[in-house]
């Protein structure tokens, strides 16, 4: 389990790249949707199963989070070891909480990701656990 300082240093993170990385697609989608929530989710790979991880998102979770209407604000890795060499952090944004509640269950349920998941994990487990948090803009943030 990371130090409250170190979760907080990497909400932090993600939020500041959340502002720098993924402003133009926030702000197209806020005219789309005024009252969404994003999800800021970090997973914490198992020892010697980061590049799995990755290869799992860049082939295929990504395109079943599209198919799913889970608006993918941007992916990061930290800087610095250790959290370099097993977390992935990404941003979510969703038109509310029930719609990500809805397309979660649907994302689960899909036959594409069961297969993807067991067959990326015939070999063992890719992640250890997540860290996932439901975030609203503040009125002072430059995204509303």
């Amino acid at each position: 389990m990371l130090p409250l300082m170190k979760v907080t240093h990497l909400i932090t993170f993600a939020c500041g790249a959340l502002l720098t990385l993924g402003l133009t697609s926030v702000t197209q989608s806020q005219a789309q949707s005024p009252n969404h929530v994003y999800e800021l989710r970090m997973y914490h790979a198992m020892p010697g199963k980061f590049g799995d991880l990755q290869k799992r998102f860049r082939e295929h979770v990504i395109t079943l989070f599209n198919r799913h209407d889970m608006n993918s604000i941007g992916y990061w890795v930290p800087q610095d070891k250790p959290d370099s060499d097993n977390l992935l952090i990404y941003i979510l944004e969703h038109p509310s909480r029930e719609a990500a509640t809805k397309d979660w269950a649907a994302f689960n349920a899909d036959p594409e990701w069961v297969k993807v998941k067991a067959d990326s994990e015939v070999n063992g487990k890719l992640v250890d656990h997540v860290d996932d948090y439901f975030m609203n803009p503040t009125d002072f943030s430059k995204i509303k």
